[in-house]
Formats: C-alpha cells, sequence, structure tokens
C-alpha cells in the first residue's frame, strides 16, 4: 500500500507542481536558501525576497562576503531575523571552510547554523539524492490525516512517530520528489481548513477522510493565552538627524536598527519607562514629549504596543552601553538601514506628518 500510495503522489506532483523559482536550476546553494527562508514564512511571501537574494548574492561565496548588515537590510520585512543571522554565518563556514561546498548528508547539514532535522532532511535529498525524510506542518497535517493518528503533532511522543512514517515511506532513490511532493500536498490539498479530499491523489489511503475526521486533524490542544507587553521608542533629534540604536547582535531582532526605547515594567508610566531605557542603552538624560505613534503587533509568542515619542536630549552625550551602535542620521538615509516592522511603521509616521 505505502509504494502504491508514494507513486501515485509522485505522479501527481509532476503533474501539478507549483512553478517555483527555486525548482528552476536547482542547485545545492538555491535549495539551502530557499528552506531557510520557507522557515515559518508562506510560500507568495519568500518568492520576491528569493528572487532578490540570488540576484544580489548568486553563489554562497559572494553571501559570505557580504556585510551582515547589508544581508540583514535585504532580509527586511521577512521576519525571524536570527534566521538571517545563522545564513550568513552559514555561509561564511560553507565558503571559508568547506571551500564552497555544502554537506551532503543530514549530520553536515545540521551542523551547519540554522538548520535542523527538517531543513537538513530537505535539503540532503532535494539538492543531493539522499533517502531522508522531511518533515514539515504540511507534512505532519498529511500524515496525521492518512493514519489517522488523533494526538497533537507538537508532542515529541508523536513527532517522533510520525518521523518514523515519513521515512517508512520514502521510495528509494526518490525521497527529494516525494518529500517535495507531501509538502506540495499538504500547501495546496490537504489545507488546514476544508481539505479539498475529492481531487486529493492519495484519497483512498487515507483514514481520516474514510471516517469522516479529516477536518478534525491534526488536533491541537489550546495554547496559553498571549503575553502583551507595552513597549517605547525615543525619536531624538539634533541638527536635521535623528539617533538610532543598533540591537545587540545575539536574541531577538539581532542587529537591526530601532528608534531606541525598550519595555515598560510593572508600575512604570510610559514616559518614564523612556527615560530608563534611555539612560541605560545611551547613558542621556531626556525630556519626553509628544506621541508620534502607536503600533501594535504580534510576534510568535507575545503581543506588544510600541509607543513612540518625540523626546529631546536634556544632558549627555551618547554611549553605546546598552546597544551595539548608534548613529545620527538624516531622514534622508534611513532607509540605507534595516529596521524591523514596527519601527518602519515609526518611519511611515515621521514621513507623514
Amino acid at each position: 500500500m505505502r509504494s502504491k500510495l508514494a507513486r501515485k503522489l509522485i505522479r501527481w506532483f509532476e503533474a501539478n507542481a507549483r512553478d517555483l523559482p527555486w525548482r528552476r536550476r536547482r542547485t545545492p546553494y538555491r535549495v539551502w536558501l530557499s528552506e531557510m527562508m520557507l522557515q515559518q514564512t508562506q510560500v507568495d511571501t519568500v518568492i520576491p525576497y528569493f528572487r532578490r537574494f540570488t540576484k544580489r548574492f548568486p553563489t554562497v561565496g559572494a553571501l559570505a562576503d557580504a556585510p551582515l548588515d547589508e544581508v540583514l537590510k535585504l532580509w527586511e520585512g521577512l521576519g525571524y531575523y536570527a534566521r538571517a543571522r545563522n545564513l550568513h554565518r552559514a555561509a561564511r563556514i560553507v565558503a571559508h571552510e568547506f571551500k564552497g561546498r555544502f554537506p551532503k548528508t543530514v549530520e553536515g547539514l545540521m551542523r551547519l547554523p540554522g538548520v535542523g532535522r527538517y531543513s537538513a532532511g530537505a535539503i540532503a535529498s532535494l539538492a543531493f539524492g539522499v533517502d531522508a525524510p522531511a518533515l514539515d506542518g504540511n507534512v505532519a497535517r498529511v500524515l496525521c490525516r492518512i493514519f489517522a493518528i488523533r494526538r497533537d503533532p507538537r508532542e515529541a511522543r508523536t513527532r517522533d512517530e510520525l518521523w518514523s512514517l515519513a521515512g517508512s515511506l520514502l521510495p528509494k532513490g526518490q525521497a527529494g520528489k516525494f518529500n517535495e511532493a507531501l509538502m506540495e500536498l499538504g500547501a495546496t490539498i490537504c489545507t488546514p481548513r476544508a481539505p479539498k479530499c475529492e481531487i486529493c491523489p492519495i484519497a483512498a489511503h487515507c483514514e481520516a477522510r474514510r471516517r469522516g475526521i479529516q477536518e478534525r486533524l491534526p488536533v491541537r490542544h489550546a495554547r496559553k493565552l498571549t503575553p502583551h507587553y507595552d513597549v517605547t521608542a525615543a525619536v531624538i533629534r539634533h541638527n536635521g538627524r535623528v539617533l538610532i540604536a543598533q540591537r545587540p547582535h545575539e536574541g531577538m531582532l539581532g542587529g537591526l536598527w530601532e528608534f531606541p526605547g525598550g519595555k515598560r515594567e510593572t508600575g512604570e508610566s510610559l514616559e518614564e519607562c523612556l527615560r530608563r531605557e534611555i539612560r541605560e542603552e545611551l547613558k542621556l538624560e531626556i525630556e519626553v514629549g509628544e506621541p508620534v505613534a502607536v503600533v501594535k503587533h504580534a510576534y510568535t509568542h507575545f503581543r506588544i504596543t510600541l509607543h513612540a515619542f518625540e523626546c529631546r536630549v536634556l544632558s549627555g552625550k551618547p554611549q553605546a552601553t546598552g546597544v551595539a551602535d548608534f548613529k545620527w542620521v538624516r531622514m534622508s538615509e534611513i532607509d540605507r538601514y534595516a529596521f524591523a516592522v514596527t519601527d518602519r511603521k515609526i518611519i511611515q509616521a515621521l514621513g507623514d506628518a
């Protein structure tokens, strides 16, 4: 049954695969780059970024030789910025330590920054023909339905079972095509809501459909309430320039530029928070003035409301005590720097004022 399922799925994929830029002129570099970009990001969002990256950095060597700031700027808006930093680090390892050649094994690929078990399996099978499974969210959903697994795929025991099933289904010598077909099926047919069972090429093999429970799978346990934080940002001007700060390179949004500020602590007013943050980060005493913008944004595990204020320096000269760097820049120059989407909205508000 499993070999028949694999044959049907591959035939369907060969006839129906979407025309995606990383499926053309497939090289290890392009496969790796696409897999790094596709982590937690929709295909339609990734396509223009992939095209810009491959135009600017056509080889892993070109990417390795670029400064991190340029890589972050080109990544701007794609989110999950640790991926961009890992991309750059991995490119330098491949270019300088491996002489431009990517490891060909799952184990070797997993030694690269940012490459986990799924990415390694996908790259090894797609770029090098290794018989390795690749279990992403789409594949997990398809397998939960095919085998009517009524446990949350995020649980470790269920995840291990799904990896085992994915490996057992692999047709020898065609792992790359089969993995890609499973991903494609999950993305276009076996979707989270309202799966298109009537046109699914492997509907006859689906136990969930036979039982009429396909829309109730995969099982998802309720998530905890998402915490919310108030965050402040200062727009500090001097001689026609505005002060921007670079976040520490490690940690969330590392290496990006921002209007300096930070998270409000319990019992603080927004103004008190901003004065404290600017003192801690830049050794400046400021006066907090009029509001500039209020930006709401949701990250994976929390939500923020960012409050930006016009501010004036009362005393001190900027020092990078809690930031990686700082610069006084003209608004006409600000697009040279990579900002998170929240700070981009502050820039937009300043332009609209």
